[in-house]
């Protein structure tokens, strides 16, 4: 049912159960999935982060500059189905229901933290300041000299690295005026949004392998939430056991692209020295 989107019903002909025995049997699944085996499969290959990720020491740009970089952090919003009565807290910018989900990667494309639930309206700021704040989460903080990136929507502290603001940043906005980045701002904000890029990337490729996640069966919201956690582990084995799978491929064929356009942006990429 995640993979193939299948409904209730299908499920219900092909296994010839009640559609009852069906949900109940899903919700078992999911919720071994979606606590256990993401614990098992959604955390950091190196809880150490003293390893520096080969994207980053073969890359001629990022390389020495983002040497202490251990990943990126963003949201996404799920479509989420919630009573009407309850309803309005999940509606953001999006125009529809939808679970905010704040998560973390490395460069491999791995999840590495997930923190779904979140209503739609409820700003990034806010859960990335709870996220990182309570113990509870057990969100996997960088160590000291280590750091993240986020985009411009988080504030910059210690440990998260944000571009510079008002200066051009996303990758087609130096396409649309035909040149490559100029000031040293400019050039570190290139790079930053390049190497960015890696959680968007993993994004697309979850949300494409696993259709559940686009379209939201009416099950508890409880249920919701883990089925956000359940796939994202199943993302996370996928990626471990199979490293011919197509989605990761079509990904990595579109960061080759961006690495041979970001050869041309240059260095000098100074604000990581302040940190």
């Amino acid at each position: 049912m995640e993979g193939h989107g299948t409904c209730n019903r299908m499920v219900q002909e092909i296994f010839q159960h009640s559609g009852e025995t069906i949900s109940r049997h899903f919700e078992k699944m999911i919720t071994l999935l979606g606590a256990r085996f993401a614990a098992a499969y959604v955390k950091p290959s190196d809880p150490t982060f003293s390893e520096v990720p080969t994207k980053i020491q073969d890359h001629p740009i990022y390389w020495p500059h983002f040497k202490d970089c251990i990943g990126a952090i963003d949201g996404t919003h799920v479509t989420a189905v919630v009573p009407t009565e309850k309803s309005i807290p999940y509606y953001g910018r999006k125009g529809y229901p939808t679970q905010n989900v704040m998560a973390a990667c490395d460069f491999d494309m791995l999840f590495t933290f997930v923190l779904p639930g979140w209503e739609g309206a409820a700003h990034d700021t806010h859960i990335f300041l709870d996220t990182i704040r309570k113990e509870s989460n057990n969100f996997p903080h960088p160590p000291p000299g280590k750091y993240y990136v986020v985009d411009s929507g988080y504030p910059m502290v210690k440990g998260y690295v944000a571009p510079y603001k008002g200066i051009s940043y996303h990758l087609q906005d130096f396409r649309r005026r035909g040149g490559s980045p100029r000031t040293r701002h400019e050039k570190f904000n290139h790079a930053h949004s390049s190497l960015r890029c890696v959680i968007e990337r993993t994004f697309g490729v979850w949300k494409n392998k696993w259709r559940i996640i686009r379209n939201m069966p009416s099950f508890p919201f409880h249920i919701q939430i883990l089925i956000v956690s359940a796939t994202m582990a199943l993302h996370n084995f996928v990626r471990l056991n199979d490293r011919d799978d197509r989605g990761f491929i079509n990904a990595n064929r579109d960061s080759i692209s961006r690495r041979e356009h970001n050869s041309e942006a240059g260095s000098s990429l100074s604000r990581t020295q302040d940190l």
